[in-house]
């Protein structure tokens, strides 16, 4: 209950509502993969997925759903699933915890330039 009542509480230490203020592109010599949405928005509320799970691990959540319902009586044989379904949360989370570092430190080395040009000036 703790580590649940601790995330309910906590607010997130990577927004992602933000909208990045560079080029995602700035400073990587070659293209970097575009980040897709597995499921569609129509998929996900056909499928009944809750609004904090829109996310882009969606498809794994269904994969777990789905087995749970088939396997009902006895879930720890989807155990497979819930591996796949925390592995990308995490990665997922590690990813948004990289770009939030990326464009913070983006943002200080702009200031620092702005402050070194008023300095010289």
């Amino acid at each position: 209950m703790g580590n649940t009542l601790q995330k309910a509480i906590s607010s997130d230490p990577f927004p992602d509502s933000e909208k990045p203020t560079f080029d995602p592109m700035f400073g990587f010599p070659r293209e970097r993969k575009q980040r897709v949405m597995p499921l569609s928005e129509e998929e996900m509320i056909a499928a009944k997925i809750p609004h904090d799970l829109r996310d882009y691990c969606a498809h794994y959540y269904l994969d777990y759903i789905r087995c749970y319902m088939e396997k009902f009586p006895f879930v720890t044989r989807c155990v497979t699933e819930i591996h796949n379904y925390q592995k990308c949360e995490y990665d997922d989370y590690i990813l948004r915890g990289k770009e939030y570092e990326r464009e913070r430190r983006l943002l200080v080395r702009e200031r620092n330039r702005q402050e070194a040009l008023k300095a010289a000036a």
